[in-house]
């Protein structure tokens, strides 16, 4: 048995927490799910992606080499080259995320109903 309880997992200074925290951020799937099929220029990512700045990506890209789900490497060309890929830590990551897709995909629709439906205000029962 682990020294974790259930409620142990999400402390602030669990690194399941930072893993989740990381994972949950806008683009951070994303941008794994367009590296999943093999090494990725900057500029292909950002046509792949769509939606997301220049900016941005980078950002994303510098945070998952960071927490090392990403390797960055770089050409010794004119004009210069770089490329991203998933570490096998990173490779790890995408199978959930073709869960969580296809999951997406069969109640994608039911999510935008509820989101229109006018439900009842719920109680503040504090």
């Amino acid at each position: 048995m682990s020294g974790f309880g259930r409620g142990d997992v999400f402390l602030a200074d669990c690194p399941a927490r930072l893993a989740v925290e990381l994972i949950a951020d806008k683009w951070t799937v994303v941008v794994l799910y367009g590296l999943s099929e093999g090494p990725v220029r900057h500029g292909e990512l950002i046509e792949l992606i769509g939606g997301i700045s220049r900016k941005m990506l980078t950002q994303t890209l510098r945070r998952l080499e960071a927490h090392g789900l990403i390797r960055r490497h770089a050409y010794a060309e004119v004009p210069p080259r770089v490329e991203y890929e998933l570490t096998a830590l990173g490779a790890t990551l995408i199978d959930p995320i073709h869960t969580l897709t296809e999951w997406a995909r069969a109640n994608g629709d039911a999510v935008l109903d509820a989101l229109d439906a006018d439900p009842e205000p719920v109680a503040d029962n504090r």
